[in-house]
């Protein structure tokens, strides 16, 4: 079943949104626009399909370490550091309940090294429309875990891999999600500056479990 597309409303597709549907979607909606004869919204497809080509090429050539490490699920890397998810599928962070330490997950490829340490954007207004996650329900609820950081003086990542999509914040929607490291855990502080939250930590803060 293809997507509800009629001459006429070709006005109504822009690259943003096309971008945010499935691969096979926007397949389906470039096949009903050149039937339809919009050539306009068949050239937005095509130009989404190898932004995501390209999105998918590119995580490959970054991460060829994810065939070396050992990668689970989320969840069952959050339970391995007794956390329980309250949105198994959309939760990126949760609480520890035996002594209420924060625990999130870092999509690993947008880790930024400087200065001799690393620094991680972990949350970030939507101004203009940048960051649409950060207004959903998982992008609150990380803003949250954020601030219960800063109050307990830091908290715990787990190191993310996958394919990201150019078009998106890897929470909100990724080409593919490999798993995460089972084997390595970050310690580091969460700081605050002109309304983002930032996780800052050292060279030596990465721990075997």
């Amino acid at each position: 079943m293809g997507l509800p597309f009629k001459r006429g409303n070709a006005e109504e597709w822009t690259l943003e949104r096309i971008a945010s549907l499935s691969i096979q979607d926007i397949k389906q909606l470039r096949d009903n626009a050149e039937r339809l004869n919009e050539p306009e919204v068949a050239e937005l497809c095509k130009q989404a399909l190898k932004e995501e080509r390209s999105s998918a090429g590119r995580a490959r050539r970054r991460s060829p370490v994810t065939k070396a490490r050992r990668l689970i699920a989320r969840g069952n890397a959050f339970e391995a550091r007794g956390v329980f998810l309250d949105d198994a599928r959309l939760s990126w962070g949760g609480v520890r309940k035996s002594d209420g330490g924060v625990v999130m997950a870092l999509w690993a490829d947008t880790i930024e090294a400087k200065g001799g340490g690393c620094r991680y954007l972990l949350w970030a207004p939507n101004a203009d429309g940048s960051r649409p996650w950060s207004d959903k329900p998982a992008g609150k609820e990380r803003l949250a875990h954020c601030r219960l950081a800063m109050e307990r003086g830091g908290a715990e990542g787990l190191l993310v891999y996958g394919q990201r999509l150019a078009t998106h914040q890897p929470e909100d929607r990724a080409y593919a999600i490999h798993g995460v490291d089972a084997e390595t855990v970050i310690r580091f502080e969460v700081e605050e500056r002109d309304g983002e939250f930032w996780a800052r930590w050292g060279k030596k803060s990465a721990s075997a479990i």
